[in-house]
């Protein structure tokens, strides 16, 4: 979610309200209103999710189809995968409770081996999450100087840099998607070490940025550019004559999707989404690994990753070596079925690149609820995105296709975004345009 949209009523709180004593937690439950509101009274928030059938799901007694996964390559259901797993349990039990810099289990140095050669990097160091990643190495990488975030950055981004703030490192943000606003930045700082946070495929939009021009401007004023791909590897790699999909080949991220480098680039990513895993990493060079090993704490003191999730990351790269191509095209066709159908009908959605996210903002905001009890109703299960999480014109739900969905469940989908387009509660794509043109 994009932090800069996220209310922190400790910083922003009327100042009358603090001359009171009011308690900060009230002042938390006001700014989050809506969203506690929509919590209680919406059963597409917070629930318990039962039983599991294919991409169908269980909450209570009805039946639903499961567009609120990020599993998109279906790892999570592939028998192959799954039958690996006993195997690992029954060398390596359930848990590997050292952290790695006390033990680390050789198929740590597996995974990291497998992954440096298919991302094409220098070195990769596995941690358990991208939380954790961010929390710990972007303080380190920032050094007491200046952290330029994407306006529209993930939040995690942003816990990173309040990390870093506190240990003297300045924050500047850039606004989205703006190469141009980031080099007039880095123009007028003078800090000796400069960082570029940002995100590559969007967790909202579904687009990647234009990764070769900030490359560019981050290189040409000695910054770093650190990339968060959590929602890019896996679906997204690099180009070639066989590709079977815009996609590309091989699943190996944003940095070789745009045909990029590594120099003065860091990438992030995990396996939790396109793997169905539980560990992140970082690419990097291998000078930076060797450091991180010692000031990076979740290295030293987080516990690990469980055995499940390190055999599961070890049989998904066989898996993607064998067939990832051909998941990533159905994948592709099943998200252009539904990006299709929406241009059919005039529903407007930001993404413009085909990627699997595919968010549908409401024509007004106040619609979230009724919406949301709609969709349940009639089946279909999404992400909602209500206010403070988006701007409120921004409000409405996101569609994560996974190859793992059927195409009568896509039939399904855009049969009920159909009705609510007849409703009138969608914003129509010719009205967007007509407003960006009256601008």
């Amino acid at each position: 979610m994009p932090i800069s949209f996220l209310v922190d009523p400790l910083r922003e709180s009327d100042p009358r309200a603090r001359a009171r004593g009011d308690r900060w937690i009230d002042r938390w439950l006001a700014a989050c209103a809506d969203l506690a509101e929509l919590k209680r009274s919406n059963p597409m928030t917070d629930a318990v999710i039962e039983e599991i059938d294919g991409r169908m799901i269980r909450i209570g007694d009805r039946w639903l189809v499961d567009f609120a996964s990020c599993n998109y390559l279906g790892f999570d259901l592939d028998t192959e995968i799954i039958e690996a797993v006993p195997e690992y349990l029954r060398r390596w039990g359930t848990h590997p409770s050292w952290s790695r810099l006390l033990g680390s289990p050789v198929l740590y140095e597996e995974i990291e081996e497998r992954l440096t050669a298919l991302l094409g990097c220098e070195d990769s160091l596995i941690l358990p999450t991208i939380t954790h990643i961010h929390m710990s190495v972007i303080p380190v990488l920032a050094a007491g100087g200046t952290i330029f975030p994407d306006s529209r950055a993930h939040k995690t981004i942003y816990d990173g840099c309040q990390v870093a703030e506190a240990r003297g490192a300045t924050v500047k943000r850039f606004r989205f998607e703006d190469p141009d606003d980031l080099e007039r930045q880095l123009r007028d700082d003078v800090a000796a070490t400069r960082i570029v946070c940002m995100d590559g495929v969007n967790s909202i939009t579904g687009n990647a940025p234009d990764l070769p021009a900030f490359a560019r401007v981050a290189r040409e004023h000695g910054a770093l550019l650190y990339v968060d791909d959590a929602h890019g590897f896996g679906v997204i790699g690099e180009r070639g004559a066989t590709e079977t999909s815009p996609y590309g080949l091989r699943g190996n991220s944003i940095i070789r999707h745009f045909g990029e480098s590594y120099e003065g680039i860091v990438l992030v990513a995990g396996f939790s989404k396109a793997y169905s895993s539980l560990a992140a990493f970082i690419a990097c060079p291998t000078e930076l690994k060797e450091l991180l090993k010692t000031a990076a704490p979740p290295y030293l003191y987080s516990g690990p990753s469980p055995v499940a999730s390190l055999a599961t990351v070890l049989a998904g790269f066989d898996v993607n070596d064998a067939r990832g191509d051909q998941l990533r095209f159905a994948l592709w066709r099943k998200t252009d079925a539904v990006l299709r159908r929406l241009a059919e009908l005039d529903v407007y959605t930001p993404n413009h690149s085909g990627y699997p996210i595919v968010e549908v903002p409401l024509r007004h905001h106040e619609d979230i609820g009724e919406v949301g009890r709609f969709l349940f109703d009639r089946g279909v299960y999404v992400t909602l995105a209500a206010y403070p999480l988006v701007p409120k014109h921004e409000v409405g739900f996101r569609v994560q296709v996974t190859a793992a969905n059927t195409d009568a469940e896509i039939e399904r989908l855009t049969r009920v975004i159909a009705e609510l387009a007849a409703a009138g509660r969608l914003r129509l794509r010719s009205e967007v345009e007509r407003a960006r043109e009256a601008a």
